[in-house]
């Protein structure tokens, strides 16, 4: 039997996007997966689907589950559509068991699995616990190739290349001086910089920043990001403190 707490450690970071256009169905599946995913968004048909996947903009669902027949656009057309959005999407597809002539169009497509109906709760923890590991993986992987990005906690990373700060996948946009800031800080993680040294800094990129006004910069920046990941060290300077 799957463990409930595996799926839940994989996917409590996860989005997923549900389309079922049966309403009890749709309602009470949609209750146990909030259990485990950071979010959960189900729809009622492939129209709306698309429409709240295209709202996301680059912001994708980490996993997309729909049936397959449902009213406006079935399953088979959301999914070519998703894919001709982001041909790297995870779509897991519920399936009938009359409805094998759907399957080899969407084998074929490229989707994670099917899942047959009436759904088998244990089966469907365990497809999306695969699933899940599978994300992080891909996503580990990535970064580990890449080597762009700094970890501070188990929510939050900041990409040097990028100058993007993500915290819960959400990116959370810096302006010019603050990414300056925050980039040489993230030169030596846990060393502690001047004013003289930060206004140093600014001036070798050809920017001028007053030192009366690097305490003001701090705490506008503190208000977008947890506060805690920078330390002030009176009368010293600031530094990053990682908490992972």
């Amino acid at each position: 039997m799957m463990n409930s707490q595996e799926l839940l450690e994989n996917a409590k970071d996860l989005k997923l996007l549900f389309a079922e256009d049966h309403d009890e169905l749709r309602e009470a599946t949609t209750e146990i997966l909030k259990t485990f995913f950071q979010e959960v968004d189900s729809v009622s048909n492939g129209e709306e689907a698309i429409e709240l996947y295209t709202e996301k903009g680059s912001n994708y669902y980490d996993i997309v589950l729909t049936d397959i027949k449902m009213p406006k656009l079935n399953g088979v057309s959301l999914t070519e559509a998703i894919y001709s959005i982001n041909p790297k999407q995870t779509i897991i597809v519920l399936s009938a068991h009359d409805e094998s002539s759907y399957l080899l169009p969407l084998v074929n497509l490229g989707i994670e699995r099917f899942v047959k109906k009436p759904i088998d709760y244990q089966e469907l923890m365990e497809v999306l616990t695969n699933a899940a590991k599978k994300i992080h993986l891909t996503d580990n992987t990535k970064e580990n190739k890449n080597n762009t990005f700094v970890h501070l906690s188990d929510t939050c990373k900041y990409d040097k290349v990028k100058k993007l700060f993500y915290e819960n996948k959400k990116t959370i946009y810096l302006t010019k001086y603050e990414i300056i800031f925050f980039t040489i800080l993230t030169e030596n993680i846990g060393k502690i910089y001047s004013n003289e040294d930060i206004v140093a800094y600014y001036h070798s990129l050809n920017e001028n920043i007053d030192p009366q006004n690097i305490r003001k910069l701090v705490s506008k920046l503190r208000k977008k990001i947890p506060a805690n990941l920078i330390e002030s060290i009176y009368g010293i300077g600031y530094r990053l403190v990682p908490t992972n």
